[in-house]
């Protein structure tokens, strides 16, 4: 497996994921990122002693941490400090018209207590509760068999009895909303609303996506919320790091312009890779902070970049898989203004996740997802006050803010800036939720008690990330656009290619971009497997065992 030169486009997780796992297998690899730091959207800004993630804030599937980091000889308690979060969050509702309130919700650490609070609220729901939190996790453990980590190379990967045998609840989960399904068994809105809003983290609404991505709530209810400390920053840091020591080499400040190919007629390779189409890659043409374009030969490319940039922008028509016409077809995922707040004073209210929702849900994510987009008012947002875990993230006597509003995709909305200098709508957006945060979650001051300000806006994603229509996320988990059914993780017309990240097979979030890697890696191998690679301690076990 050694001898081949690979080029990966972006350093974003999935770029220096996949730069680990490939410079481990003996690859000679080359990371070019555009921007002048790595990490793409898990970014970070530092400012006046406060340090804001920018991207990703709430640590999904453990389980798919624990894995890769297995899978470059590490673990997951040797390279992160997780901590549970007491309380796991927290849920404010929206006032009633003639003044009244809902008593905030308070999601707890642990099944059992979880149980008890969904019963106060809905008396004889607990039992329901358990049988929904059950069938998340035999949903969880059955996508992390069969589907997450398929590269969906072989008709058969699915053709296993657990699969078949389970396939009259599995068309059940794939044919029904989650917000159906949420609904057939409970009837408190608030409840709803809690098992509804997981699919705001696969980009979509809880009424189009598949009932299968109840499994959700089996991360947060069940097996209760964790915290990397030193916050996601921490993570993108031990990528970085893992892929240098297995040889990486990362050059930042290094805007890939075109992918080279050649015909594959008269070339002889240097490795093993099969050729079918054709056409294969040779490198890549890249542009360092003065202008000046540099090329970098490959065996192998792997582009972590926005999947839409990577076809449409880097590779002449007659060699996109997915051309324009083919994304005029597809439903992307929200975009996002987002809030980063220093705030003097303590925010007792407010513990480390919150969310805000509004009691016209339907309304909501129609104005994000409708024909009629447009900036939801009021809005459902997320609040994230790391403060209340990491004394890092702030001065002493501050909190740190992160506040998510989620918004059409629409670059026109503009981009943010520091101390209220954003785009019109993106600052009148912020100073709503900041009204609405200090409203609902009782904290009348909060206005007044900011001291550092900065606002992102989905023009900032398209700048900073190629990000298709300025989405924070990329296509939306509907049925059409999940598993097999997404961009998958190879070219279907250039020998070489390959794809990582959000924007492709997986999908989207963290733990997907980590095996959207792996399924890189399997597809250079020549790996049709369905599941997790074995990780070479288990490799060497079974060599021994032998």
């Amino acid at each position: 497996m050694t001898g081949r030169t690979t080029v990966i486009i972006g350093a974003g997780i999935a770029g220096l994921a996949t730069a680990a796992l490939l410079a481990r297998e003996g690859h000679d690899v080359l990371v070019l990122e555009k921007n002048a730091r790595v990490g793409g959207r898990a970014g970070l800004i530092e400012r006046d002693g406060f340090r804001f993630d920018t991207g990703p804030s709430w640590y999904l599937m453990p389980r798919v941490f624990d894995h890769f980091f297995e899978m470059l000889g590490t673990t997951t308690e040797e390279q992160l400090d997780l901590v549970h979060l007491r309380p796991g969050y927290r849920v404010f509702s929206e006032p009633a018209p003639d003044g009244s309130r809902i008593e905030p919700l308070t999601i707890p650490l642990g099944r059992s207590r979880v149980s008890d609070t969904f019963n106060r609220v809905e008396p004889g729901s607990a039992p329901r509760l358990r049988q929904y939190l059950s069938s998340a996790r035999r949903t969880t453990e059955l996508a992390e068999r069969y589907f997450l980590y398929n590269p969906f190379t072989r008709p058969g990967s699915l053709a296993h009895g657990e699969v078949l045998s389970g396939l009259p609840k599995l068309t059940g989960l794939l044919t029904t909303s989650l917000e159906q399904y949420a609904a057939r068994q409970f009837s408190d809105p608030v409840l709803r609303q809690v098992l509804g809003y997981p699919a705001v983290f696969l980009g979509t609404n809880p009424a189009d996506a598949p009932a299968m991505y109840h499994l959700m709530s089996a991360l947060d209810l069940d097996t209760g919320v964790q915290y990397p400390m030193g916050g996601f920053w921490s993570i993108v840091e031990r990528l970085e790091e893992l892929a240098r020591a297995a040889g990486a080499r990362i050059v930042t400040n290094a805007e890939v312009v075109r992918i080279e190919t050649r015909s594959t007629r008269h070339t002889t390779r240097r490795t093993a890779l099969p050729r079918r189409r054709g056409r294969e890659v040779s490198g890549v043409v890249w542009r360092d902070a003065e202008g000046r374009e540099h090329t970098a030969s490959a065996d192998i490319v792997v582009s972590g970049a926005d999947l839409h940039h990577t076809e449409t922008r880097l590779l002449p028509p007659e060699q996109q898989s997915y051309p324009e016409r083919w994304w005029r077809r597809r439903t992307s995922g929200p975009g996002a203004v987002i809030a980063m707040l220093g705030v003097r004073g303590s925010l007792e209210a407010l513990p480390h996740h919150s969310l805000l929702f509004t009691r016209d849900w339907h309304e909501n994510f129609d104005a994000i997802f409708g024909d009629d987009a447009r900036i939801p008012d009021p809005a459902s947002i997320y609040v994230c006050k790391p403060s209340a875990t990491d004394p890092t993230v702030a001065p002493a006597d501050h909190e740190n803010l992160f506040v998510l509003i989620p918004v059409p995709a629409d670059t026109e909305i503009g981009s943010g800036g520091p101390d209220g200098t954003g785009a019109d709508r993106v600052e009148r957006a912020v100073d709503a939720a900041i009204d609405q945060i200090a409203d609902w979650a009782g904290i009348p001051d909060l206005r007044e008690r900011i001291v550092v300000r900065e606002s992102l806006g989905p023009a900032d994603f398209a700048t900073d990330y190629f990000s298709w229509r300025g989405g924070m996320l990329g296509p939306a988990h509907i049925l059409s656009q999940s598993a097999m059914f997404r961009a998958q993780n190879a070219s279907k017309k250039i020998d070489g290619l390959y794809y990582a990240g959000a924007t492709t097979a997986p999908g989207v979030g963290v733990p997907m971009c980590l095996i959207s890697a792996e399924i890189v890696l399997k597809r250079i191998r020549g790996d049709h497997s369905a599941g997790p690679l074995p990780t070479p301690a288990a490799a060497a076990s079974a060599s021994a065992d032998r």
